[in-house]
């Protein structure tokens, strides 16, 4: 009967490895019920009006007494825009009302256009000089004759093996014999 330690590939029995000494308890801070509010409170809100971009935006919300109060408009892309009042509380849940609103049109000024101012280019007094690339003359073209290397040597023709085929075995792996505990 096998009482403990590690069998080595080989099959003999080790000792186990000691086990590392443990760390020391770590302190876990704990929320107490004495730190949370129970009734918390909060506001905020932004707005956002970039003419550059066209984007338009805000948002209002607050919070008091576990009720949620807020407004939030955005511009919708069939150029209205939409404002949505909301509010939600834990008897009534979340309610929503929306209201659709014209954009307001903002009237550009048409840039304003003025005469190109006149310019009169100087009188040529005489046309230019045409130059011309000197002529490239080519170099005669050489013909040379090639002939093979004369044979120096003579082939002699021996025995030739006959062509056969390298390959291992292919040898199957035993079957993992099981443990016996």
């Amino acid at each position: 009967m096998f009482k403990g330690g590690v069998v080595s590939a080989s099959g003999a029995v080790v000792a186990a490895p000691l086990a590392a000494p443990l760390a020391a308890p770590v302190a876990v801070a704990r929320l107490s019920d004495a730190t949370i509010d129970p009734n918390p409170a909060y506001s905020f809100a932004y707005d956002v009006q970039d003419a550059l971009t066209g984007d338009s935006k805000s948002h209002i919300e607050s919070r008091a007494n576990g009720i949620v109060k807020g407004q939030y408009t955005v511009a919708d892309p069939d150029g209205t825009r939409r404002i949505v009042d909301y509010y939600a509380d834990p008897i009534h849940g979340f309610n929503a009302v929306v209201r659709k609103a014209p954009q307001a049109v903002i009237a550009r000024a048409a840039p304003v256009v003025a005469p190109a101012p006149v310019v009169r280019a100087a009188p040529v007094l005489a046309p230019a000089p045409v130059v011309r690339a000197a002529p490239v003359l080519a170099p005669a073209p050489v013909a040379r004759a090639v002939a093979p290397a004369p044979l120096l040597a003579r082939t002699i023709a021996g025995p030739v093996a006959a062509p056969f085929a390298r390959f291992s075995p292919y040898l199957a792996a035993p079957a993992p014999a099981p443990y016996l505990f």
